[in-house]
């Protein structure tokens, strides 16, 4: 009787651990650009009130941008803005944005599926 308490027991301090693992790795997500281009692109990250301006050199990759959601602007243009959520994996392309995490890739073969 004992042994099944203790198993019990064992089984839900792990279960809870595994929660708070999964709950503190989602909690630091933060998205990321990376420039595939061959010229330099200027972003502009707008979280809240602050505003940051980076030129990105080719190739170069920006992480941990985005901690809780954030408006991306390329090249100083309103036209170019996007909305990153702190799991997005961005990068420049041609002089576009385009969203690489996993979500968007699931996302683009469901839609394909459909048709």
């Amino acid at each position: 009787m004992t042994t099944r308490r203790t198993a019990k027991a064992l089984c839900a301090a792990g279960s809870a651990l595994l929660a708070l693992a999964l709950a503190t790795s989602s909690a630091f997500a933060t998205a990321s650009v990376t420039n595939r281009d061959e010229k330099n692109h200027k972003i502009t990250i707008i979280e809240g009130d602050k505003k940051r301006d980076y030129t990105l050199k080719p190739n170069e990759e920006l992480k941990e941008i985005c901690a809780s959601g954030c408006v991306l602007r390329l090249n100083d243009s309103d036209e170019d803005e996007y909305q990153l959520e702190p799991k997005d994996i961005v990068s420049i392309e041609d002089g576009n944005l385009y969203y690489d995490s996993e979500d968007a890739d699931a996302e683009k073969t469901d839609d394909a599926k459909k048709k």
